[in-house]
């Protein structure tokens, strides 16, 4: 059974994903910006606070997969400025140091909007 998850992001029907695809016991959560509940990017210049809102996201994606944070075993942080990876370091510690998912951290050329400063990927497998 595959299960589509929808965060109501104007990009996924634009491109044509969703936010995160669960089949059986593994969810896989896309690519996630820093989009503010009213569409305009969250936190503009503060690497920390835009990875806070990537990984609200992340959370509520998961939970209407139907899992919960526990069940993530992989995070991808991608940032456009690697030399602030501590700021994104700081939020990704604060949801995951009891659970602690294999991570890397890596710098991109850049993301669809260039306010962006994060975007965050995670990967999932209920146990049991």
């Amino acid at each position: 059974m595959r299960k589509l998850v929808s965060s109501g992001s104007p990009f996924e029907p634009k491109i044509g994903f969703s936010r995160a695809v669960r089949i059986g016991p593994i969810v896989a959560v896309s690519g996630t910006a820093p989009i503010a509940p009213d569409g305009k990017v969250a936190s503009p210049g503060d690497v920390y606070g835009q990875t806070k809102r990537c990984l609200e996201i992340i959370s509520q994606a998961i939970r209407d997969a139907g899992l919960g944070l526990e069940s993530v075993v992989r995070t991808r942080v991608m940032l456009t400025d690697i030399s602030r990876w501590e700021d994104a370091a700081r939020a990704h510690g604060e949801v995951f140091s009891g659970i602690r998912p294999a991570s890397t951290f890596v710098e991109v050329k850049g993301l669809i909007n260039r306010d962006w400063l994060v975007e965050i990927e995670a990967d999932c497998v209920a146990e049991g």
